[in-house]
């Protein structure tokens, strides 16, 4: 079940009574145990103002926390691993800089500083039969991730599913882009993270979205949406009918519904609230290409494929007069193929995989991703 409702701006208020709302449409009060550990994990992915619109807005994690403490739960944690590194210092200022210092503060509730993981097994798991989960994540009784709807290079839609991969700890993560560089294997795989985490609520910050180059360098979208599900998979196919995407273009999506995690159509999700909008004119990243490939007859794919990727696959490219050289892109690329060179990064074009982590992590938008000259003009 999705339920959806409108909120024109993160006013506390505002946001407060869509969230009272959506955990009465959903009938969530009777579901949750007052004496469980609820883990709070919204999307933190690295250090950016909450107006910036790259994390979940704090007004939402808020409004989140308030109404369970209001059911007399008192163990909350916020917990996120971002990409980069994984340490106490990276956390600190990620915490500070998107507003969750501040909601702790003013809540109570608990930031997350324990870097330990949890070995969870995934006996049914089609890419991945097991994962090392944060232990705030593992460890807790109920799961409510708090995801912010953003356009996204690799995997096109950055919702409900996606925002798990932020259990996943620190530089692990490029670590699953070396091992699964297509993008099916890669969202089988966040599917399989989905089935281990199993979020028991999960809620989509779409007040104000990301479009284009998401999920950290796109363009601000006023969508004023905030959705719930107790099923993300289901949220997601909403999500993508809110985009004014097919759902067959969203890999997650494709192979949930090939998986039998999800209707294979936007009519048969079950919803209560607001009719979602639909925004058509939703930009999509540049990365978000025509697979020619698949058009080609198999037994000539080999020879053909170094010339779609040379001349049809988008690729990163760093301005060097942006680049200030820190080696954030160099940290989180899964084949190690960027080095810093005179202050400046540079990547090597041969092993890139294009996976994008790089543009995702640059903290000064000095990576962009550059469709060829051939593909802008069809």
């Amino acid at each position: 079940m999705v339920a959806n409702q409108f909120v024109s701006k993160y006013d506390p208020k505002l946001v407060q009574q869509a969230v009272d709302r959506l955990f009465a449409l959903l009938r969530m009060d009777e579901k949750i145990d007052p004496s469980w550990r609820v883990c709070i994990k919204p999307n933190l992915l690295m250090k950016r103002r909450p107006e910036e619109g790259t994390t979940t807005h704090p007004a939402v994690v808020r409004a989140v926390i308030r109404h369970l403490q209001a059911l007399g739960v008192e163990n909350i944690t916020i917990a996120d691993s971002p990409g980069g590194v994984y340490t106490k210092a990276a956390l600190t200022g990620i915490y500070q800089a998107s507003g969750m210092e501040e909601v702790a503060k003013e809540t109570g509730a608990a930031l997350n500083f324990d870097l330990g993981t949890t070995h969870c097994p995934q006996p049914e798991g089609v890419m991945c039969r097991a994962f090392d989960l944060i232990n705030p994540v593992a460890q807790a009784d109920f799961v409510i991730s708090i995801a912010k709807l953003k356009s996204h290079c690799m995997t096109g839609l950055s919702g409900g599913v996606k925002n798990l991969f932020g259990c996943i700890p620190g530089l692990t993560k490029p670590e699953f882009h070396w091992r699964y560089p297509k993008e099916d294997d890669f969202c089988n795989m966040l599917l399989d993270l989905c089935q281990t985490v199993k979020p028991g609520l999960t809620f989509v910050d779409a007040i104000v979205s990301m479009e284009g180059d998401g999920p950290s360098s796109g363009d601000l979208r006023e969508t004023g949406l905030l959705l719930a599900a107790d099923d993300p998979y289901q949220l997601d196919m909403v999500l993508s009918h809110v985009i004014g995407r097919e759902p067959e273009t969203i890999a997650t999506i494709r192979n949930a519904v090939k998986r039998g995690l999800c209707p294979a159509d936007y009519n048969q999700v079950p919803q209560i609230g607001s009719e979602p909008p639909v925004f058509r004119d939703f930009k999509m990243p540049k990365s978000r290409t025509v697979d020619f490939q698949s058009n080609i007859p198999k037994p000539l794919r080999g020879i053909a494929k170094p010339v779609i990727d040379r001349f049809f696959t988008p690729r990163p490219v760093i301005n060097e007069k942006i680049c200030i050289g820190c080696g954030k892109c160099a940290e989180s690329c899964p084949p190690h193929t960027i080095s810093v060179v005179n202050r400046k990064a540079v990547i090597n074009r041969q092993n890139c995989i294009k996976c994008y982590c790089c543009h995702e992590m640059c903290p000064v938008h000095a990576i962009s991703v550059k469709r060829s000259r051939i593909l802008e003009k069809l």
